[in-house]
């Protein structure tokens, strides 16, 4: 019974390592990454692009709404051969030769500045969005960092934990072989070992899913050693 004890603490011991024996992820975390992790986002991440693209259409709005002035103005012109008498029971102020005119539309001259207002308003709101847009999106960036790191840590030590239930696995093995420990024990160290070896698959699959989407937002792949 002592023994069956002793070594059921021994396994729970090396199963609940990754409890204890996580390496602190804070001594990991490198600003310069960050930076440049951010900067590759900003760079490739595709919501950004069109956050840009959308910045920039509104911008635009702008100069098209200043430039729309133009339309205000409506210039003609007249032509009279210079043969033709000057007398014009239609229109006697026709003479000879070309006439031009202008014609303002007030209802439009009036409306312009409101417009253009409007547009330079719209262009502000875009501004304090892609503003906003990238304050979040570093944020995410480095959500994504921190997860990416923590599902790290955490794989070394699951894997080092599954490596060492394995080794513990064995040598009860060979024991038991020898009459030195009971069945029990021995099938108590199978399934604990079982148990490691599952939590490290999942952790394997978690720092794949971490790896993912820090690598998804920043738009490219993680250097090795990374």
């Amino acid at each position: 019974m002592k023994n069956i004890s002793a070594i059921t603490l021994l396994l729970f011991m090396l199963v609940g390592s990754s409890v204890f024996a996580q390496e602190s992820i804070l001594g990991q975390v490198n600003q310069a990454d960050i930076e440049q992790y951010v900067a590759l986002a900003r760079q490739n991440y595709v919501k950004r692009k069109i956050q840009t693209i959308s910045s920039e259409a509104v911008k635009n709005d702008v100069s098209m709404a200043k430039v729309s002035y133009l339309d205000i103005l409506n210039a003609s012109y007249f032509y009279r051969p210079q043969n033709n008498t000057v007398l014009d029971p239609v229109n006697p102020y026709n003479v000879n030769g070309f006439q031009f005119g202008v014609n303002i539309n007030v209802g439009s001259l009036l409306q312009k500045p409101f417009m253009v207002k409007k547009a330079k308003a719209n262009y502000k709101v875009a501004q304090l969005e892609a503003l906003d847009f990238d304050t979040q999106l570093t944020l995410e960036v480095k959500k994504r960092y921190y997860n990416y790191l923590q599902e790290k840590s955490r794989l070394k030590v699951l894997t080092q934990s599954a490596s060492d239930s394995k080794g513990v696995a064995e040598s009860l093995r060979r024991k038991f072989e020898r009459s030195e420990v009971s069945l029990e024990v021995f099938n108590q160290s199978r399934v604990t070992q079982s148990s490691a070896e599952t939590l490290k698959v999942e952790a394997e699959g978690n720092y794949l899913k971490a790896k993912d989407l820090l690598e998804e937002i920043i738009g490219q792949q993680i250097p090795e050693g990374k």
